[in-house]
């Protein structure tokens, strides 16, 4: 029986993978008008770079730099500390809007199709922070870290990081395309309708 269903588990991995690529190459494609004026936003309304750059662990502690449009005004030593406390100070109002549309996150379908992604699976941590897991906390490394996921769908920022690990390590667990269907139909929902009203209104309907 464990073997059966480890091989039906492996065959909708390899299904996961090709559709991450499908849908990667062809995001890439639809979306590159989008990339290329979000870029020119960027470097008119914020000096230094258009994308941020950062290390952060991925499958099986393997490491990769993620990809997003940066939406705060550079502070290299809070980038390099992980120090939050600028961020509402650091963040502009091109960068809120892209946040809100969640459009920051598109250029980790690089990512996706490089393989240290997925399109659905815990997000991806800083280094610092996995130093830190106990055992428990160990298994969301199991799978390839997603642009969005259980948790995301759940609450995301207004859940606290203990509640975060505990949606990863259930979608880890208990991984189906099913379930990635579901969570990439209720993303579609959060940037509809956006984080803080999608759970009372979009789950009315």
């Amino acid at each position: 029986m464990r073997s059966r269903k480890k091989k039906i588990k492996k065959i909708q991995l390899a299904i996961k993978r090709g559709f991450d690529i499908a849908v990667s190459t062809l995001g890439l494609i639809i979306l590159s008008p989008v990339l290329l004026v979000t870029a020119v936003l960027i470097k008119i309304t914020m000096p230094g770079k258009v994308f941020f750059k950062q290390e952060r662990v991925g499958k099986n502690k393997k490491i990769f730099h993620i990809l997003k449009f940066r939406t705060m005004k550079e502070d290299k030593k809070a980038e390099q500390t992980h120090d939050f406390s600028k961020d509402s100070e650091r963040m502009t109002k091109t960068g809120n809007i892209l946040r809100r549309l969640k459009i920051d996150e598109l250029p980790q379908l690089l990512n996706v199709l490089a393989g240290d992604m997925s399109l659905v699976g815990p997000r991806p941590t800083v280094i610092e922070q996995v130093r830190n897991y106990n055992k428990f906390q160990l298994r969301r490394l199991k799978m390839r870290p997603g642009m969005t996921g259980l948790a995301q769908v759940n609450g995301n920022t207004a859940l606290d990081w203990d509640e975060r690990i505990v949606f990863d390590v259930k979608y880890v667990e208990n991984f189906s395309l099913w379930m990635d269907l579901m969570i990439l139909l209720k993303t579609v929902l959060v940037v509809i309708c956006g984080e803080q009203k999608f759970k009372k209104e979009c789950k009315k309907h």
